[in-house]
């Protein structure tokens, strides 16, 4: 492949460029290039763009979501008629002088359909031509539940089914019936579907709706987003958390309040905002929101 960026005074921009690296540097640069009239290449050895801001859950200093940051982009770079993505690749030599390069790059197989690939990795981590692992089937642990928690379970899992589109919806309601997971709740799902608890764990572990200990009746949301930054809710967590005597992410002695921090509620326009449960307070302040908690008893 021959890549070349040149100008003339009369003609104008012609040639290509390419750019090395799919982080968000180099997605950012791309978009730049291509907005400019080039024709770019946008080179990636991983087998998705996005760098390692796709694996990252905030971002400093307002710890807003990092996707984001990253979507918007990659919406772009899909769309984008002058952008070529060539991922799962890499450069193999560089040759020439400024103004015209000849580059030789080198596209891996990837053994999977490109238009379906969510670049996941796992079918290179589990691939069975490379890696014949065969591990000793291990004896599953009892369930540690109660006679009315696994009858509740059971019915939540005749209602779902037992396919693994059922996990996330199942999941849900466990949470919402107890205000946690219960671990046996969740090796329960895991039989149900048939898939390891590692699968369903790493499902559970990626939403933070879900909690894996014990919360308090009532669950009470601080915005931390831009917005909401800005009007003060980090004073309002300040005065909540000494009110309650708990830190983020704790609950009260008593299990009333559990007290957490989101980046986002999708109400900017009220902020700062404030959930107890599905209720939402908006343009709330710390004294205003003591006075809110007396509607919600123990």
């Amino acid at each position: 492949m021959e890549v070349t960026q040149r100008s003339h005074p009369t003609d104008g921009k012609v040639g290509a460029v390419m750019v090395v690296g799919g982080g968000i540097g180099g997605m950012q640069a791309a978009l730049d290039l291509a907005e400019s009239g080039y024709k770019v290449y946008l080179v990636e050895s991983g087998p998705a763009i996005g760098g390692a801001m796709a694996q990252l859950d905030k971002t400093f200093p307002t710890n807003d979501c990092a996707m984001c940051t990253l979507a918007p982009r990659l919406v772009q770079l899909s769309r984008h008629p002058s952008v070529e993505k060539l991922t799962y690749s890499e450069v193999l030599s560089l040759e020439g002088q400024p103004g015209r390069f000849r580059v030789q790059v080198k596209k891996k197989a990837r053994s999977v359909d490109p238009s379906k690939c969510t670049g996941c990795g796992e079918c290179s981590t589990g691939c069975l031509v490379r890696n014949r692992a065969y591990f000793e089937p291990v004896e599953p642990e009892p369930l540690d539940l109660a006679a009315d928690q696994r009858a509740e379970v059971e019915r939540i899992m005749e209602e779902h089914g037992n396919e693994p589109s059922a996990i996330i919806p199942a999941l849900q309601d466990i949470n919402a019936k107890y205000n946690w997971l219960p671990p046996g709740a969740v090796g329960r799902v895991s039989e149900a579907v048939g898939l390891p608890l590692t699968r369903v764990l790493r499902i559970a572990t990626f939403y933070n709706m879900f909690s894996f200990k014990p919360r308090g009746k009532h669950l009470i949301r601080v915005c931390l987003g831009t917005a909401c930054h800005v009007k003060g809710a980090g004073r309002i967590m300040d005065r909540l958390a000494g009110e309650l005597e708990v830190q983020v992410g704790g609950t009260t002695r008593d299990r009333r309040f559990t007290l957490e921090a989101v980046r986002c509620l999708g109400c900017c326009g009220l902020a700062p905002v404030v959930t107890v449960n599905d209720d939402v307070h908006g343009k709330m302040t710390a004294g205003g929101f003591l006075k809110v908690l007396d509607q919600y008893p123990a």
